[in-house]
């Protein structure tokens, strides 16, 4: 299988089965759009000698392997082993956040605060469901985790003390709104802390007008100085600036530049997941959303190539060292390698399952007690999501997120259609960066674009 687009004034042919990207030129991207994609497009300008040579090109190509290459026979790796918990430190949130998938910290349940003895019990399951794993992670989760910092800092070193007992280390993500990050915490998270996950939707009117506080106040001016404070103390170490864009602001391409231009170069801009009708992303926003992204990409090559690059994390693709083909197929390892742990103690797939009584899979203390839950994700990949066959970026999507896939769809194998569009467009953009980088990389080399 091949896809065949194009971006601005450049053509591209990207081979699923190689993973090979090839720029080529209009007469051979639409010949082979026609005749090898089925595609509705007009060939008949194109000459019988430049068909020939077209021929002959794909031809040298498949022979190296890089066009029309068979597709991969890898099977998921699926392992029994428990690789990761996000915990639910603190159902409970400070903000008031109006499209919180969440119900703004308690997830449709009581507000609770997980206690030590509840944290300590989910480092005891992790640890003893690890098997081999030598290097477990933990995400910190909420509501807001900060609210809970105590009990929070006290998981992070019994964590460390009883994995190192077995010859194991823990690598610790937290994700919070930065309204309670003051110098305290900053010291202790780049001590602590692998990652970092902080809020910040864009512009203050965008942001202000839907992460409020709990006193109805936009929170922007309270946490964008935590936020910047803690990027320049951050130094090498890895975090996130995480926005969400809703059918409000559509022009999120804005938002991206300007937490950019803060000083803030790691950053995430996510669609937003809700059903509240002014702020959901619906099917006719997507030519908008399409052309917000390449406005994106145009903005992220040209200052990557004045030496201001910043990483925008839909734009990462990796064709040539990324992940092994087995665990592209292996898609989510939600409710099988990877599980949320809720205040009292309780288990579900993921973070977005959570309080959802349906998928409740035990606890920490009894562990696993739907076992049927765990190998309906266990089995779940590329493969049983049957939508994805003949989907180009099904190696890089690996057939979306289990959550999405089920609250939109009604399945985790039935893949959400605004998504899968907007991963799309995200992969050609990604693709586009990929090629010009290199082209503008030789040209540096070389001197030509000194």
């Amino acid at each position: 299988m091949i896809h065949v687009f194009n971006y601005r004034d450049k053509n591209y042919i990207y081979d699923v089965g190689s993973g090979s990207l090839h720029e080529c030129d209009k007469a051979t991207a639409d010949f082979l759009a026609a005749k090898e994609e089925g595609k509705d497009v007009d060939i008949s300008y194109i000459t019988d000698g430049q068909i020939r040579e077209i021929l002959a090109d794909a031809e040298g190509l498949k022979e190296q392997g890089l066009l029309f290459r068979e597709e991969t026979n890898a099977r998921p790796v699926k392992s029994r082993e428990i690789k990761a918990l996000c915990i639910h430190i603190c159902h409970d949130c400070n903000f008031r956040c109006r499209y919180c998938f969440a119900d703004e910290g308690a997830y449709h349940a009581e507000r609770e605060f997980m206690s030590p003895d509840t944290a300590k019990a989910a480092v005891d399951f992790l640890i003893a469901n690890s098997g081999n794993r030598k290097v477990l992670e933990m995400d910190f989760f909420g509501g807001e985790p900060l609210m809970n910092l105590s009990v929070l800092k006290e998981t992070v070193y019994y964590a460390k003390a009883e994995a190192a007992k077995v010859g194991k280390k823990f690598l610790f993500t937290t994700t919070t709104n930065a309204l309670l990050l003051n110098d305290d915490v900053i010291r202790f998270f780049n001590e602590e802390m692998e990652n970092v996950v902080l809020s910040l939707d864009g512009r203050k009117e965008v942001h202000d007008a839907i992460r409020k506080t709990v006193n109805g106040k936009g929170s922007f001016d309270y946490v964008i100085g935590n936020i910047k404070k803690f990027v320049s103390l951050r130094g090498d170490k890895s975090y996130y600036v995480r926005g969400t864009f809703t059918a409000k602001n559509l022009d999120f391409s804005k938002d991206v530049l300007f937490i950019a231009d803060q000083g803030l170069d790691s950053i995430s801009m996510e669609p937003v997941v809700t059903d509240i009708p002014d702020l959901e992303i619906r099917e006719e926003h997507l030519p908008r959303i399409e052309e917000e992204y390449e406005t994106l990409c145009d903005e992220y090559l040209k200052r990557w190539a004045e030496g201001k690059g910043f990483n925008f994390f839909h734009f990462n693709i990796d064709l040539e060292g990324g992940p092994c083909l087995s665990k592209r197929v292996s898609a989510c390892g939600a409710g099988n390698e990877y599980f949320s742990v809720v205040p009292n103690g309780d288990l579900y797939p993921c973070h977005q399952f959570a309080g959802d009584k349906e998928f409740r899979m035990g606890s920490v203390r009894e562990g696993i007690t739907r076992p049927d839950i765990r190998e309906k994700f266990a089995n779940a990949c590329l493969f049983t999501r049957k939508k994805c066959e003949n989907c180009f970026a099904k190696y890089i999507c690996s057939g979306g997120c289990n959550a999405n896939n089920y609250h939109f769809c009604g399945d985790i194998d039935e893949p959400y259609p605004l998504t899968c569009a907007m991963m799309k467009k995200r992969i050609e953009c990604a693709m586009h960066i990929l090629a010009e980088k290199k082209i503008l990389s030789a040209k540096k080399e070389s001197g030509e674009g000194a």
